[in-house]
């Protein structure tokens, strides 16, 4: 779903009447304005005629820039939806449908209802206020029979998830080298932070098949951004941290059309184990925290490759044993006074993802890991924000950076073998 990472919104300029205030003289009196143009009056028609024309092109490029943002969100009748998508074809694991709407490349999610439908004009308008390269763009949105059809932009991708577990080819992966991957981190990391300190809302739905990697370069856009909200997922007042005390879980690995609709005063927590941070599998509310915890998950994802909870079989007790990855990463790291470094940086490349062939600075990915554990604290208090989070990661990216450049082969020089 910036390369400046905030869209700024530009007011159209206005123009001034050039005869609004006479030219004068050093006398205070009207000067008047000689017809030849190789007179000082005659260059400055012309740096005027320049200065229009350059407003004026200045003037389009805003009006294009404006027009490319869609202030006005779209409020989409359900029969073009019921005909784009084909009645809403939808697989039985999947509530999305890619179609084609008024000329554009779109991807369709139906999720069920719980808000109120008089409210959804202003939070759609708001949610598309906010544009952020790390997010994938809401176009509109429709309404109908107790759920609601979300319109997201449409790009060549593929899900983190599969990019980093391909069950057809479980040794390939197009995120082979380690830039690849500290790049997706700090996408994730900015895109979150701007969620939670620029709109003021929680996406509740961090997971790596909810993450686009996008072509060519492999940038990582958020999908879902506002869904939570315009569905009815999160209370007013969940931007604070004290919503809904009772609410009800449901873990699901994907969304259910046949969720009930919530009151007021209950809603329904939905995740895929593994994401859901503890308290809310304990019964609390969703929070931004349960986002940092969620990230903290996909971090660990993008380190190892691994899911983030699967079961292996134990020969010795004849039965499934749950590994988390969360379990496996501490054991990496080890505790924080082992002295053993060197101990230490061979567990780290042992947990790390083979397929990058070893080739990483293991101080950054060690660096990484512990800002992935910290977002993934039992208490929910004892995790970071996200501007917190988003700066560490930065500063890792950084890091990586100039150690891909300090590895760089010089492409500077020659060599002769002709004789001296």
């Amino acid at each position: 779903m910036c390369k400046s990472r905030l869209a700024v919104m530009a007011s159209r300029p206005t123009s001034r009447s050039s005869s609004s205030v006479p030219i004068t003289d050093s006398g205070g009196y009207p000067r008047t304005t000689a017809s030849n143009s190789s007179s000082p009056s005659g260059a400055s028609l012309a740096s005027k005629t320049s200065s229009s024309a350059s407003l004026l092109a200045l003037r389009n490029s805003l009006q294009e820039t404006r027009d490319s943002l869609q202030e006005t969100p779209t409020l989409y009748p359900f029969s073009e939806i019921s005909a784009a998508t084909k009645n809403f074809v939808a697989s039985s694991s999947s509530s999305s449908r890619p179609c084609s709407l008024r000329g554009k490349d779109a991807v369709v999610f139906r999720r069920p209802f719980r808000g109120d439908p008089a409210a959804l004009p202003a939070r759609l308008a708001a949610v598309c206020k906010s544009h952020h390269s790390s997010l994938v763009r809401l176009l509109g949105a429709s309404l109908a029979g107790g759920s609601i059809y979300l319109v997201y932009e449409h790009s060549p991708s593929a899900p983190l998830a599969d990019c980093l577990r391909n069950p057809r080819n479980p040794n390939f992966t197009p995120l082979s080298s380690w830039m690849s991957r500290i790049q997706v981190a700090a996408d994730l990391a900015q895109g979150l932070d701007y969620i939670h300190q620029h709109s003021g809302t929680i996406h509740n739905r961090i997971k790596a098949s909810n993450v686009l990697v996008t072509e060519p370069h492999f940038r990582a856009k958020i999908c879902h951004f506002g869904a939570a909200d315009l569905a009815g997922e999160i209370l007013a007042d969940a931007g604070r941290e004290e919503a809904a005390a009772d609410a009800e879980i449901s873990p699901l690995s994907s969304p259910s059309p046949k969720l009930k609709r919530s009151d007021s005063r209950r809603m329904k927590i939905e995740g895929t184990r593994g994401y859901m941070a503890p308290e809310l599998l304990a019964g609390g509310s969703i929070s931004r925290r349960s986002d940092v915890y969620a990230l903290g998950v996909v971090l660990l994802e993008l380190l190892s490759g691994e899911e983030p909870i699967k079961y292996r079989f134990d020969k010795g007790h004849n039965s499934l044993h749950k590994v988390s990855l969360i379990e496996t990463a501490r054991e990496a790291i080890g505790p924080v006074e082992d002295s053993a470094e060197h101990e230490r940086r061979g567990r780290v490349r042992r947990w790390v993802d083979l397929r990058l062939r070893d080739s990483y600075p293991v101080d950054a990915a060690e660096d990484l890991i512990r800002v992935a554990l910290r977002c993934v604290e039992e208490q929910a208090a004892a995790r970071p924000d996200m501007t917190f989070v988003a700066g560490k990661v930065s500063q890792i990216f950084l890091h990586s950076k100039a150690w891909e450049e300090r590895l760089r082969v010089p492409t500077d020089f020659s060599v002769s073998f002709a004789p001296r």
